[in-house]
């Protein structure tokens, strides 16, 4: 999971992005997370060659199953719609559906990151 977390940082990061939200199982004390879920600041990216590098992050069919293969998570960027009343990732990763409680979630400087 390390691994493909750091190849989406990697390819983000080669196409301008800042920063990374990391959520999910992942950032909590579970001995053994299934995934991670992340979204990405678009602002000053350049969408069109992060799509030539990594298209995965783009394709969202099937319940995201390419991206689960390639990355072991699932990514979107974080302003793109979560659910049907069109909340943004980045909100969505903050809130609790089970405890109806507003959360962190893990911030990656990716300007700052080494691989």
């Amino acid at each position: 999971m390390i691994d493909g977390l750091e190849l989406a940082m990697t390819q983000l990061k080669a196409a301008s992005c800042r920063t990374i939200y990391i959520d999910g199982s992942f950032v909590t004390s579970k001995q053994k997370p299934g995934d991670f879920d992340a979204c990405w600041e678009d602002s000053g990216v350049d969408i069109v060659y992060l799509k030539s590098i990594a298209p995965t992050l783009y394709n969202f069919a099937l319940r995201r199953a390419e991206q689960k293969s390639k990355y072991k998570g699932e990514i979107f960027p974080a302003n793109y719609p979560a659910n049907d009343a069109g909340t943004a990732y980045i909100d969505f990763f903050q809130f609790d559906t089970r405890t109806n409680m507003r959360k962190g979630i893990l911030a990656i400087d990716l300007q700052r990151w080494e691989p």
